[in-house]
This record gives structure tokens, sequence and C-alpha cells, in this order.
């Protein structure tokens, strides 16, 4: 804990990896471009999974498993889709010591395995809506690693639907995106655009892929949060049937949604600081630790006694851990919690059991102006009070650091200027050309033509001609 962190104004890859390793989020695996999840990434992950879960389960989905590996043949099936994935696919050709009759894919996704289930599952539009989602990992063997944000394995959760119709299909993939920007915004307090991917960066095998995409605080983006209208591509493609109202046949409209440990990552590079993590209060899994602090063994027991009363008020409604190691000064201590983001510190020391009271230390606010102090006959209210302050201050303070770097540039080369300082948002004719021009030059990409806003019409930021939809451009992970 002596040794500082590199300051994110430097060398913002740096802190962002020394951040994740110093507390103990995840560390390195053996095999290249894998990690090991260490116990309080864990936590931090069993945290976004209930967030996210009990909205799934309140728009009627439910929870299934379904085998890590796959027929190659099945990728064969849809053309666009085993072209997207083909340079990521592990494949295993070899079990119980000898080749197997056809290759396995250690899955990159479900849309097959899936597709091939739903294809048996279905044959009456009574059978219909399907609306499963799975907790798992997944493998796509990327060149290029960085914990959380890439890695060739990582965990996530997959919605997969079918719908009867294309309008109901198109208005779940679309429920689904809301789903994941209310998580985002509520629970992880990051602030996110929803929008539409381009055709060159849509889902390999989608008819529409929706996304949310946040600032980080190097102000480049980051995909957080993905939602496809599949249209009939893979009932086509795997069968996928139903006798509707009328005994005709008709193939079904699919749907898929992910969301992955590439929440943790962003959770780290939008609110960490030059002191480590700064979690938000509603997924970080301690939100207050309580800090003894004595000179001697009288003063120890007294201290000690007004900290264990403090634990058990708190700790029906708060996640509270009291640090009562000896061997370490309250200094080092502080030190410890504040790498590792715990929202709120509560300090006891022999003059506050004195006079009854603790003091409270805001993690997002570091030094003098984020203490005060609170009667402890009052902390069972004022902690949650604190608690959803933060939560509030969070957001509110990455909401204001997105805008200060967010432009509307109106010439070629104010897109340039602007794309390196953040977000450019600007009319776009919706043409490839234009599209790649930008990011041949700039290296930005279209991250999304927002949901949210007013109709019109102007002249495309590339080549001039008439535009109906304005587009993010902006540098991504």
């Amino acid at each position: 804990m002596a040794q500082k962190l590199t300051p994110r104004s430097e060398d913002f890859s740096a802190w962002y990896n020394e951040v994740v390793l110093r507390a103990e989020l995840a560390d390195y695996a053996p095999v290249r471009g894998c990690m090991v999840v260490r116990p309080s990434g864990t936590a931090l992950w069993e945290n976004i999974q209930q967030g996210l879960d009990r909205r799934f389960k309140a728009t009627g989905h439910q929870n299934a498993l379904f085998p890590l590996f796959i027929p190659m043949s099945f990728f064969e099936k849809e053309a666009e889709h085993v072209e997207g994935f083909s340079p990521e696919l592990a494949v295993v050709t070899i079990g119980g010591g000898k080749p197997l009759e056809e290759p396995l894919a250690v899955r990159p996704t479900s849309e097959t395995i899936i597709g091939h289930m739903y294809a048996k599952w279905i044959q009456s539009y009574r059978d219909l809506p399907i609306l499963l989602n799975q907790w798992g990992s997944v493998v796509r063997w990327e060149m290029r690693t960085r914990l959380f944000l890439r890695t060739t394995e990582f965990w996530w959760q997959e919605g997969h639907d079918v719908f009867a119709t294309a309008a109901e299909a198109q208005a779940n993939a679309l429920q689904m995106l809301d789903v994941y920007a209310d998580f985002a915004v509520n629970d992880a307090a990051i602030p996110v655009i929803r929008g539409r991917k381009s055709e060159s960066e849509k889902f390999a095998g989608a008819v529409t892929s929706l996304s949310i995409e946040a600032m980080m605080g190097d102000r480049r983006a980051l995909q957080a949060g993905t939602s496809h209208f599949l249209g009939q591509n893979f009932a086509r493609a795997f069968d996928i049937k139903f006798l509707d109202e009328n005994n005709e046949l008709q193939y079904a409209w699919t749907t898929s949604w992910g969301l992955s440990t590439r929440m943790i990552g962003a959770i780290v590079m939008v609110h960490g600081d030059d002191q480590g993590l700064v979690l938000p209060p509603k997924l970080a899994p301690i939100q207050a630790v309580i800090v003894p602090i004595w000179k001697d063994e009288a003063q120890k027991a007294q201290v000690l006694e007004a900290a264990g009363r403090v634990r058990a008020a708190l700790q029906a409604t708060v996640r509270v851990r009291l640090d009562d190691r000896d061997e370490l000064s309250p200094g080092w201590k502080f030190n410890d919690w504040e790498m590792r983001g715990v929202p709120l510190r509560i300090e006891i020391g022999p003059r506050d059991v004195e006079q009854g009271q603790v003091t409270l230390a805001r993690r997002d606010r570091p030094g003098k102006e984020g203490k005060s102090s609170a009667p402890e006959a009052s902390l069972v209210g004022a902690v949650p009070t604190m608690l959803e302050a933060i939560q509030s201050d969070l957001y509110q303070r990455a909401l204001a650091f997105r805008e200060a770097h967010t432009r509307y540039p109106e010439t070629y080369e104010a897109l340039r200027e602007a794309v390196t300082d953040g977000f450019a948002i600007a009319w776009w004719c919706g043409r490839r050309d234009c599209e790649a021009k930008v990011k041949e030059e700039t290296t930005a990409t279209i991250r999304c033509i927002p949901l949210d806003q007013e109709p019109g019409h102007g002249q495309c930021i590339v080549c001039g001609e008439g535009a109906a939809e304005r587009a993010v451009f902006a540098r991504a992970y």
C-alpha cells in the first residue's frame, strides 16, 4: 500500500491495470488472455447479477443452462454469424484421447445451440413467447486482451427470446436495452446513451443491434450492453417454426441480448481515482467499513465495544464490515479500504466514544471535504441516507464529465478534433464509406445512432450530403 498508483492523468491504462490487481478484483491466469476473478471481483459481479436478474424476472424471463460445447456444423448454418465469429472460435478436435467425429466449438455465444433446442420445443403459437436467460462464461480467442474489458474467457448473461411476430421481437429488443440502461444509471451510476448500431458495427447475424454506450474516465467509449433483433435469420437457419392461429406454418422471430463482466471494468474506469476504486453503494460488496482507533488496551476495549454496537445497529440494512485487525495501523487500513472503493468509512476513536459520536468519511470525497461527524444514536438513518447521496453524486459527477467532453461539430475538421477529447455527435448520411473514412483517419468509430434524438435533417459531417440522423463518434475500447 506504500507504493502509489500511477496517476490516471499520466497513464490511464497503467492506472487501470494497477487498480484491478491491487484492489484484488482479478489476476492474470496462466493461459494467455484469461483471468482469475478474485473474491472481491466475484462479490461485485454477484451484486451486478442480482440487480440484473431481478429486472429480468420482472419482465417474465426464466433462467436456463445450455451446453458449453457446440457442434461446428451449427455455426455453418447461419452464414453471417459464422463469418463474424470464425476468427474468435476455440475448437475442440480431440476428446477422450481420440479425434472427434465432428469438431466442437467452445461457445462464443449461444444463438446456435439455443436455436437448435427451440426448434425441438416449439410447435404452436401457444408455445410462444419463450423468454430465457443464461448466466455463464463464453470463450472468444482475442488477440489483444485487458482484464475485464476484453479477455479470452469472460462471464456474462445472454438472453434468447422467441416470438410469433416481428413487432413483438422488436419491442422485446428495445425493452431489454432499457433494462440495461436502467441498471447502468440506477445501480452502476453510469450515464449511458441508448442507440442503434451501424450496419458495420452490428452483431453478426442480427437485423438490428442496439447498445448502451458509456464514456470512461479517459474519455473513450465502452459498449456496456447489447440487445439484438435477429429477425428470422436464426429461425430459418435452425428451422424454428410454429403453427399460427390459422393453422399455417410460420418461422418465428428471435432476439438475443447480453451484458458481461466488462461492466466491472466500466465501474472502475468511470468512478475510480488516484487512490483506487470508487464503488457505487448499490453494488459495493462492502458499503461501509468501521475502523476503530486506539492507543492502549484500555482504549481498545472501549472503542471495540462501541464499534460492535455500531455494526450491530447497521448490519440489518447496510453491508458493513468491522476492521478490528490488531497488526495494522489505522492509516494503513484507511488506504486499504480506499483502494478497495468502500463507499463509506466509519471512524471511531476514544474521543468519539466519549462524545457518543462517530466520524463518517465518504470515499467519493477524499480528505477533509468528505468527513463529518454524526451521533451514534442516529446512524441507522444517517448511514443509508449518506449512501444514497453518494450513489446520486457519483452519477451526477459522471454525467457532468460526459457532458463536458461531448461536442457537436459542424465540420469534418472539428469532428477530428472532437474525438480526441471524447464524444462527437454529428449528422451522418448512413454510408459505409463515410463511416470507414472517419475510422481510418481518426481511429474513432460510430458507437451508435442515439434513439433519443430530435427528428430533423442536416448535412453529413463527412461528405456533406443529406442526413436524417445524428451518430455518436468516439474512440472506444
